[in-house]
């Protein structure tokens, strides 16, 4: 492994695994789900694998087997913690790993979630960042009353309507971003004076208003917390198509994509380029992370047969956006490296059941990819190595608004 070339390595953590029979497994903690504790408990596993970063999955609905629909069923997780106020309770009793909870940005405000990100950069030392999320339900809308939102399914997503719809939303989310990193450079780094015997705290000339203005949002700053430590916190998206695959090359920091095949890979990573280029943002470092749920154990036996276990108590075969993953962590090692080859500087991995396909990562697939020299060994320390964008290999940004 180079320094210019980093195997980068999460997980997204969600409930209790993301099979949906996962919290019947018996080593499951299924009465803990809501505690602090148990979030605390995964991202220090997490953190002993020397990951990049952990995700935390969020909604604005109950979890639904049907992408589109409430459903009535009884036998799986519902309900969740509000994935950013989580990762600011974990953040400080950790020391590397970084944070990005996802939070919705279709119904909620930029102001709001820029502050509460910021928070989160502070209290966990410059560890944060934020995975944005669209919501395309409607009962997520009428949480709010705000809009009308189009009932959507399978069937009707190549109609035009429903394609603007997506598009709308999509740059929408664009322009939510922006407003974001603006507010984050609304304050300068030196803004705080802090002088006691002039009595001023604050140099108000590095106060600056963002006046955006646009068709979603209109926004005068600055904001009222201080720029975050890193100075632009980490942002990444999710992608399944040529939409948000503009999203990720438009605003993110980070994209997570789904393939399911290492040219499939190499296919939506020269999307994801193009769109860089076309947003004047070519020169900027972008990771594309591919997605994986995983199902790992000693041999690829066990595990075929621990899922198979898993679906039987769900009553149908676990399905999924991302490919899923089922073997031994050397099989999954020569996956990733593969894909890895194929242009991915990174991968996202969805435990299929927590804790055990956590530790499996952390404790069998780690030290295999560190035997083959794909991953580190420690955490990089000195200087800015510390920040979640040190880790990443991210350079901390200039402040836009700041005098030359």
């Amino acid at each position: 492994m180079t320094d210019s070339t980093p195997l980068h390595l999460s997980v997204a953590l969600e409930g209790a695994g993301w099979h949906p029979a996962a919290w019947r497994e018996p080593d499951a903690r299924p009465s803990e789900l809501f505690t602090a504790a148990y979030w605390t408990d995964l991202v220090h596993e997490a953190e002993r694998g020397l990951l990049d970063f952990v995700t935390i999955e969020d909604g604005l609905n109950l979890q639904s087997d049907d992408l589109f629909e409430p459903d009535e069923r009884t036998d799986r997780v519902r309900g969740r913690l509000d994935a950013v106020l989580v990762a600011a309770r974990v953040a400080p009793t950790t020391r590397h790993i970084g944070f990005l909870p996802t939070a919705v940005v279709t119904h909620t405000e930029p102001f709001h979630l820029s502050k509460a990100i910021a928070t989160l950069d502070y209290v966990s030392g410059g560890r944060a960042g934020v995975r944005v999320q669209v919501a395309a339900r409607t009962d997520a809308a009428a949480h709010f009353g705000r809009r009308e939102q189009p009932r959507l399914s399978l069937e009707r997503l190549d109609d035009p309507a429903a394609q603007q719809w997506i598009v709308d939303h999509f740059d929408e989310a664009a322009d939510y971003v922006e407003v974001l990193r603006r507010l984050w450079d609304s304050w300068e780094d030196d803004a705080e004076i802090r002088d006691i015997a002039t009595g001023r705290f604050v140099d108000r000339n590095k106060l600056h208003y963002i006046d955006f203005d646009g068709r979603w949002f209109s926004v005068k700053g600055p904001s009222i917390t201080p720029r975050p430590p890193q100075g632009q916190p980490v942002v990444g998206a999710l992608g399944h198509a040529a939409v948000p695959y503009r999203l990720i090359g438009r605003s993110a920091d980070v994209g997570f994509i789904t393939p399911h095949d290492a040219a499939q890979a190499a296919d939506i990573l020269a999307q994801i380029r193009a769109e860089q280029q076309a947003a004047g943002r070519a020169a900027d470092t972008v990771h594309v992370f591919g997605d994986l749920v995983v199902f790992l154990d000693e041999n690829e036996q066990a595990a075929r047969g621990r899922r198979e276990r898993l679906d039987e108590a769900a009553g149908e075969p676990y399905v999924s956006d991302a490919e899923i993953f089922t073997g031994s962590p050397a099989q999954l090692a020569d996956l990733l490296a593969d894909w890895h080859a194929a242009g991915l500087t990174g991968f996202r991995l969805r435990p299929g059941a927590l804790p055990h396909d956590l530790a499996q990562i952390t404790r069998a697939l780690v030290p295999e990819l560190q035997r083959r020299g794909l991953f580190r060994t420690a955490y990089p320390t000195g200087g800015d190595a510390g920040t979640l964008r040190g880790v990443l290999g991210l350079p901390r940004p200039a402040n836009r608004y700041a005098a030359a």
